[in-house]
């Protein structure tokens, strides 16, 4: 969030600073899936939010001048029950309330666009807008074109304090100058909330950690990636989880397929309370590959060359916190995505980069602002 809205903002002739307490990417945008998965947001501003993004990345590569391996792949969602079906027919007609072109698939089309597929799946949904990218080339190319038009860089600094003058705000740094700004950009992501603590605001934020692991690159498999329905329904009506396994269901253990540029699948994923630690599991990794080789019984005989894990900055209601803060002018904050990120990063970029130039978020969008916790 942190790249986009710094780009977005010296298009518009700001001078900015963008501050990173480590290296760019070592938080949540290095340690994530490749997805633009439009089927997994509620209908709402959520979803409208998704839908407007995906429509900027159709045209980001020419505007940063980097391919970014933006590819609209489709994706699916397994339903392998009636109740599931029922719960995702409503979720389903909802989101097309909201413009997302999405449908129930029978299970002859699904083995047709997923031929090696267990037997057995009832039903899939299947939108043929969810897309994916690759983030660091995304990262790359905000980080490029922001330079060569102003955009400043300061890596490895800590911030000690943040102090409101009359005006403007003052940033302490440990063993560096401080910083001075008329606007401050909370984009911590998980970290959003320790930012918060320093002028004396609480930012609901707290850190999920998800594991993935990557496979050896292999020949596609289908027409589309594919998660399933369990995720989505345990959200909505928990009382009808399948329960495949106790363990699974307290480690947030849902399945997720999609295949990099490179030929490499990335399996997932997991939602683990886990504090800041982005540490790997085996317990985890190992319950990952199982529910895959369930899924997809192919990906027995195929290798996992590593695994990574990240922290998804998460909310109470699921939702970005978007928008300036009351009572402190010129602070902003563009955080709490959860696992939205990178399908959200180029429109919170702009969006925010708006509002610091006077533009009025809509009705709509308000909706998202630090005070709907207060």
């Amino acid at each position: 969030m942190g790249l986009s809205t710094a780009y977005y903002l010296v298009k518009k002739g700001k001078r900015v600073l963008l501050l990173e307490k480590n290296e760019l990417g070592s938080g949540a945008s290095g340690a994530c899936d490749e997805m633009i998965l439009l089927q997994s947001k509620k209908p709402g501003n959520l979803l409208t939010m998704a839908i407007e993004s995906l429509e900027m990345y159709r045209g980001l590569s020419e505007e940063l001048k980097m391919e970014i391996n933006f590819e609209v792949r489709g994706g699916m969602v397994f339903i392998e029950n009636y109740e599931q079906l029922r719960v995702m027919e409503e979720f389903v007609e909802r989101q097309r309330s909201f413009g997302l072109n999405v449908e129930i698939i029978d299970r002859g089309k699904v083995y047709e666009k997923q031929p090696y597929a267990r037997d057995g799946i009832l039903a899939s949904t299947y939108s043929p807008s969810d897309a994916q990218v690759y983030p660091f080339k995304v990262m790359r190319g905000y980080l490029a074109r922001g330079i060569e038009q102003g955009l400043e860089i300061r890596k490895k600094v800590e911030i000690s304090h943040i102090i409101q003058k009359n005006g403007y705000w003052k940033i302490e740094l440990e063993d560096q100058a401080p910083v001075e700004a008329e606007y401050i950009v909370n984009a911590a992501g998980a970290w959003a909330g320790e930012i918060g603590k320093m002028i004396d605001i609480e930012i609901p934020v707290r850190p999920i950690r998800g594991q993935v692991a990557v496979t050896e690159p292999i020949a596609g498999i289908g027409e589309t990636n594919v998660w399933s329905a369990e995720y989505i329904v345990r959200k909505i009506k928990p009382e009808l989880s399948l329960r495949r396994d106790q363990r699974c269901e307290e480690l947030g253990i849902g399945f997720a397929l999609s295949q990099a540029a490179t030929g490499n699948f990335l399996l997932g994923s997991s939602r683990e309370e886990a504090g800041f630690s982005k540490s790997t599991t085996f317990e985890v990794v190992e319950k990952i590959g199982q529910q895959v080789v369930e899924f997809f019984p192919i990906f027995k005989k195929v290798n996992i060359i590593r695994t990574f894990a990240g922290l998804r900055p998460a909310t109470p209601d699921g939702k970005p916190i978007l928008g300036e803060v009351a009572g402190r002018e010129g602070f902003f904050i563009a955080a709490g995505h959860e696992g939205d990120g990178v399908a959200l990063a180029p429109l919170t970029g702009k969006m925010t980069a708006d509002l610091i130039c006077g533009q009025r978020l809509s009705k709509e969008f308000q909706a998202l602002k630090l005070d709907r916790f207060l």
